[in-house]
């Protein structure tokens, strides 16, 4: 007999009590949700995935041509970057995770996308600070100033709600700049918002990019039965060809 709940690991990490959890929700007929909680505040669950894949479609669906290298920033429970990989133009995927017990419970099979992830040669978890590499010198260590396809961002609550203070610098105008110099020509940033996209971000990404587009990612809420919404910003990267 399965558990209603049942804690699947916990950590202290450079950002507090992280926790898996795995339970029942009562109010779905017992459906199984896994969901990860940061200091005692829900941070992701399996119950809600529509945005997270929709930011991969809809990065990717921009990009033209074939054999496509590309940036996860923030792993989550892997349904960005598992979307992601349905692409066979994609050749090559980098998910940039901080916390190492992310990624460790994808390599061991206790996350929904786990094995799908780790499964896959064109995948590599890389443990490292996002922002960190975004403000140096790329997602490549091993090929420093290396240029992608795409960046596709998930990992603060909105640009302006963040989890960590010292990532707010990556949201200005030259912290934007700076990531656009790590695209290659026509390459996309793509980022997930859980509120509606923001006139003024939006803005910000105009400056830096010369473009910008936002839309509002709508889903069934199974708790509420009524409808619930996230955010995509898209901006790309100058020259290339159109999708």
């Amino acid at each position: 007999m399965n558990p209603q709940f049942e804690e699947l690991d916990y950590r202290k990490t450079s950002l507090g009590e992280l926790v898996l959890q795995r339970r029942r929700v009562l109010a779905l007929d017992g459906a199984e949700a896994v969901e990860v909680k940061l200091n005692g505040e829900y941070l992701m669950s399996s119950l809600f995935t529509v945005a997270e894949a929709e930011l991969a479609r809809y990065g990717l669906g921009a990009l033209a041509g074939r054999d496509w290298d590309v940036v996860v920033g923030g792993l989550g429970l892997g349904y960005t970057a598992a979307e992601a990989l349905a692409f066979p133009e994609v050749v090559r995927l980098v998910v940039v995770e901080a916390l190492e017990p992310v990624i460790d419970w994808h390599k061991q099979g206790l996350v929904p996308n786990g094995k799908k992830l780790t499964d896959d040669p064109r995948c590599a978890y890389l443990n490292a600070d996002f922002f960190a590499l975004a403000r140096g010198a790329g997602f490549d260590p091993d090929q420093p100033g290396r240029r992608w396809d795409a960046v596709l961002l998930d990992i603060d609550h909105t640009p302006s709600q963040l989890l960590n203070p010292a990532h707010a610098d990556f949201y200005s105008e030259a912290g934007l700049r700076r990531l656009k110099n790590f695209l290659k020509p026509g390459g996309v940033f793509a980022l997930w918002s859980n509120d509606d996209p923001d006139a003024a971000f939006l803005e910000t990404l105009r400056a830096a990019f010369g473009n910008a587009e936002g839309r509002a990612s709508v889903f069934d809420n199974p708790l509420t039965g009524a409808k619930s919404a996230n955010g995509l910003y898209l901006a790309r990267a100058p020259g290339g060809s159109p999708a």
